[in-house]
């Protein structure tokens, strides 16, 4: 019993050495272990070992008690009695380390678990960050082109106005041209009726005078 004890109090020691101490894949494969402990049956398992050796505990204690108790109202302790005090005191003492140490690995192992499932998450929170700040910059990038379109267009429209600025000052200076051009037309119409007006006046008065002359000769 006690071999047996002192073998699996090692073995609890490494396990939580493992734990404690990352040494290369160890600790993958020990919480690998644990985890597939937790799962289905493995828990009922570790709670019945558990209630036993707790049984086993209070039994040494019990009979650690008697054997003081005897050797009180004795006054004296047999051999036999104090073989049998070290051998339950040896025994008390491993049950209590050993159920000392299942509950380290247990609580290492949750809160390790806890540990890098947090680690996953921050992992996890990092990348989406990354991803927000590419598509950020993206947005930057497509931002400033939007910008520089929109600039472009705004040269284009100013453009557009001055060519249409021009168009209207050489339209108001061919509308002026075309008035005085028309304003000169009618002068030039006036003109030529009062020439008209004038020559038939000179021809009334050459027929005047042709009368006047053949009056004369007759």
């Amino acid at each position: 019993m006690i071999q047996l004890l002192f073998l699996v109090l090692f073995a609890e020691g490494a396990v939580a050495l493992i734990l404690m101490w990352k040494i290369g894949p160890l600790r993958e494969l020990a919480m690998r272990g644990l985890d597939q402990l937790k799962t289905g049956k493995g828990p009922a398992t570790v709670k019945t070992l558990a209630c036993t050796m707790s049984v086993i505990l209070a039994s040494s204690v019990a009979s650690i008690l008697k054997i003081q108790n005897r050797g009180a109202k004795l006054g004296t302790v047999t051999p036999m009695d104090q073989v049998l005090w070290r051998t339950h005191l040896v025994e008390a003492s491993l049950i209590g380390y050993t159920l000392f140490l299942a509950l380290v690995i247990d609580r290492l192992h949750h809160y390790l678990r806890k540990l890098i499932n947090l680690r996953r998450t921050a992992n996890t929170s990092q990348e989406e960050v990354e991803n927000l700040k590419k598509e950020q910059q993206r947005f930057k990038e497509k931002e400033e082109t939007s910008l520089n379109e929109i600039k472009k267009l705004h040269e284009e429209v100013a453009s557009l106005k001055e060519r249409l600025q021009k168009f209207k000052s050489e339209s108001a200076e061919h509308e002026k041209r075309a008035e005085t051009a028309e304003a000169h037309v009618t002068a030039l119409q006036k003109q030529s009726e009062e020439l008209l007006l004038e020559y038939d006046r000179l021809l009334e008065d050459n027929q005047i005078l042709q009368t006047q002359a053949l009056a004369f000769r007759g």
